[in-house]
Formats: C-alpha cells, sequence, structure tokens
C-alpha cells in the first residue's frame, strides 16, 4: 500500500471493503500554482537568446549596422506543492540596447540576417552609431508562459518574463576615403602602398 501525496506519516487503519481518502478540508491547488507560478516563470532558467551583429565584430560610424536575435522555445518541468507543472516559455517581444544610450523595443520582430552585399542597409531592428569605440549591445527578450499541472491542459501564465543575454561587444571604426593620382605599380612609396614609409 502506498499513502497519497503529501502524506509524509500516513496512520493505517483496518477497514472492511473499499474505503475512499479524503481530506477533511479539501483544497484545490491550482489557485495556489497558479498565483505561485508567476512568480516562479521569472526565476526558472530560461535563455534569452543571442545578438547577432552585421558585420561584426567591427563596424562603422554611420553605417547602418544590422542587429537581429536568435531566440527559440523553451520548455521546464517542475514540482510544485507536489504537483508535476509543466512550463512552456516562447519569445513574443525584444530589447535591444545599442550600448551608446539608444535603444529599440520591447517591439515584436526579432530581426533577421541580411546577404552581405546587402550589409549596411537600414532594417527594423538596425542602428547607425554616430562616435566610435567599443560598445556594449544587451538583447532583452520577453517570453510568454503557459503551465499544465499533472498532464492537464496548458494555461497561460498571466505575465510576461523578462530575460537579459550576456553583452555583445560591437567596436566602431572611422573610415577614411582618399582619391590618388596613381597606383601602387606607378608610385610605390605612395601612401597606402606595401613600400610606403607609415603615415605620421
Amino acid at each position: 500500500m502506498s499513502a497519497p501525496k503529501g502524506f509524509a506519516n500516513p496512520v493505517w487503519s483496518y477497514h472492511s471493503g473499499p474505503t475512499c481518502l479524503y481530506d477533511a478540508k479539501p483544497e484545490d491547488l491550482l489557485p495556489r500554482i497558479a498565483a505561485d507560478i508567476q512568480r516562479q516563470f521569472e526565476s526558472l532558467p530560461i535563455n534569452a537568446g543571442t545578438v547577432v551583429a552585421q558585420p561584426s565584430p567591427h563596424t562603422l560610424r554611420g553605417a547602418e549596422t544590422n542587429f537581429y536575435a536568435e531566440a527559440s522555445e523553451q520548455q521546464f518541468d517542475v514540482t510544485m506543492f507536489g504537483q508535476r507543472v509543466h512550463v512552456v516559455a516562447t519569445p513574443v517581444q525584444y530589447t535591444w540596447n545599442y550600448g551608446d544610450g539608444t535603444a529599440l523595443g520591447p517591439q515584436p520582430s526579432m530581426g533577421g540576417p541580411l546577404p552581405q552585399e546587402r550589409w549596411g542597409e537600414k532594417t527594423r531592428t538596425s542602428h547607425a552609431y554616430a562616435e566610435t569605440g567599443d560598445f556594449q549591445v544587451v538583447l532583452t527578450t520577453s517570453f510568454q508562459g503557459t503551465y499544465s499541472v499533472n498532464n492537464g491542459p496548458p494555461l497561460p501564465i498571466p505575465g510576461q518574463g523578462q530575460f537579459s543575454a550576456a553583452p555583445q561587444t560591437v567596436s566602431v571604426w572611422r573610415s577614411i576615403t582618399r582619391n590618388y593620382a596613381d597606383n601602387c605599380n606607378q608610385n610605390p612609396q605612395g601612401q597606402g602602398c606595401p613600400g610606403a614609409p607609415s603615415a605620421p
């Protein structure tokens, strides 16, 4: 014989024939789980995803740098009040902090990659840096959750959980354009040629 869940030290009595065991004051655990799941949701080890930059790790001042997120749905199994609870976390919104005092979001688009020949184009999630330097870009992903108790139907978790990815460093450089009258074959000592002296 085994005792129902939640009875650590049961006291057994002999009864003739089948007997139904019940708590004198039965409690519906779903409201308690629903109230606690919201708190537990934000403490789950949910991976916020990663932020990808194009180009990376170096970009140019004044040019559009394309940023996009790589995040996915995640599932967890936890035990609450002696019950098995299955949690599904789905990414729904994204916020980029570009590290220069500007941010984008929260908004539903995670962005997407561009082919290399289109790098520099403006996208829904791109950013143009006005200054040179190293900037820490942080992605914060908002997840919407559902939970089910003991393989029951999925129920919505009322609030969202916000999770931040590790910062990614983007180095912003400046570009200089010069016009030259001849090439390095004609003038091997010209600026930028392999045999030319270094610029002061």
